[in-house]
Order: structure tokens, then sequence, then C-alpha cells
């Protein structure tokens, strides 16, 4: 099995024609051209809601698929908007929910709110690079982590915006070798341990971020107990035939998920 590391750096260091990969795809063109040609008629939530396959695309571009069936839920989260900080979206400490009400901006937007690049290429943007990311997880759940991380981490302002997100955290937790136990100390607690080893501001710069990452990786490997074949170091980016194995890698990908 290829390495964490190994297979985060493949993907990273190329990820233009990762994502131009991942867009390739018969399944995710289907979906996109679907989206991009009826989201222009969506003129409120009723009409958002009502058409299930645009509203799942949309959910899956924020990583909110495993909630796509909880449209009373979501109607809360669109109704009221982002404008007003004790918002449904605002209260649950999850940026998703905002980024999602953002995008879809009925409060602010009315009818129009599904005309702006917001709900049209930025959500196609993030389905592609969503999909991409389930993709690589279902082969190797900490380069989906490490992806993840890589894109929404330089969001963050502060250690409860690490702690408020699942996946966010456990990247963190994974780095410092956090216990399990320290979830159930207080919260302030939890933020200050987290402080203590990390500086957030440190997430907006490209180089420690890099570095951070690829701590991540390695004792991703060790903590969870993957191994990787030796005959895998061929890969390594450091190789003169990594682009080449890139290429074979990414061929191999697009075939296995349905690509032509």
């Amino acid at each position: 099995m290829i390495s964490t590391s190994v297979a985060y750096r493949l993907l990273a260091k190329n990820l233009d024609r990762s994502l131009a990969t991942t867009a390739s795809e018969k399944s995710v063109q289907t979906a996109t051209d679907y989206y991009l040609k009826n989201i222009g008629n969506v003129k409120s939530i009723d009409d958002f809601l009502k058409d299930t396959r645009l509203f799942k695309y949309a959910m899956k571009a924020f990583g909110l698929e495993e909630m796509d069936n909880a449209k009373a839920y979501m109607r809360k989260v669109l109704t009221e908007g982002v404008a007003d900080k004790s918002s449904f979206a605002n209260r649950l400490n999850d940026q998703r929910f905002v980024q999602f009400a953002t995008a879809f901006n009925f409060a602010a937007g009315g009818a129009d709110a599904t005309s702006r690049i917001a709900a049209t290429t930025d959500v196609v943007s993030r389905y592609v690079r969503q999909t991409m990311e389930d993709e690589a997880g279902s082969d190797n759940e900490g380069v989906k982590l490490a992806l993840y991380f890589q894109r929404e981490a330089p969001n963050i302002t502060s250690a409860y915006g690490l702690l408020g997100d699942a996946a966010l955290y456990k990247v963190v937790q994974t780095i410092f070798g956090f216990p399990e136990e320290m979830s159930n100390a207080d919260i302030e607690q939890q933020a200050k341990m987290v402080t203590d080893r990390l500086d957030v501001a440190d997430l907006k710069d490209p180089d420690k971020l890099a570095k951070l990452i690829n701590r991540f990786t390695v004792m991703y490997d060790v903590t969870e107990n993957t191994d990787s074949d030796p005959i895998l170091a061929l890969f390594d980016s450091s190789s003169a035939a990594s682009s080449n194995s890139l290429d074979l890698i990414m061929t191999l990908n697009n075939l296995k998920h349905g690509g032509s």
C-alpha cells in the first residue's frame, strides 16, 4: 500500500491535474452538467429543496452529503441566512453550514441568489475538489484528511475553529499526539492545549502549513499502522520518474472511478 505521505504529495504537488482528472470522470461531468443547466431556474428555497438532484450536488460540494435528507434542517439554515450572528447557521459551530448559507444566500439575494458565481462555478469547483478528496479517502483516509486540512485550515482563526471541525481536529490530534480523553475536558482547556502547541496564525503560512501536513502524514502511517510497499519508493516525488508515476496513478484512479 502506498504511504500516506507519498500519496498526498503526488496529489497535492499536481493539484490542478488531479482536479482535472476528477472533473473529467463521466459521473462528475454528468452531475455538473445537470447542475449548471438547472441551478439558474431555482428562485426560492422551496425550488432548491424540491430538486433533489441539484440539492444533493450542492450538499456534497460543501461536505454535507451525509445530511442531504435533512431538508427541514437545511431549510432553517437557508431561511435565517448568515447576516445575523445569532442565525441558525452561525450557532452551529460548523463552518460548512455557514459556507453553504453564504453560497446560497436566499436571505439576502432572494430570487437572484443562484445566479451569482458563489452558487454556480464556485460550487462546481467545490464539488470537484470534494469528489477528489472522497476518492482519495476510499483508498487512504489519511490522504483525504491531509487534503481537507490543506484546503480548510488556512480559513481557521482560532483554536475553537479546529475543535469544532472533526476532520481538522483529527489532523491536529494526530500531529501532536493528543489523547482521545482530551475531548472530555472543558472546551477552554482544550483550546489552551491546542494553542500551547500550535500558533493558529501558522496555518495561513504555506510553508508552515506544508510542514504540519507532512508531519501529519508520517504520524498517520505510524498511528494507523499503514504498511507501505518498498517498491512504491519509485513513486516518491523526488524521483526522476515521478511525473510518469503520477500519470500512471491518476490514469488507474480515473479508470477505477468510472472515467473514460
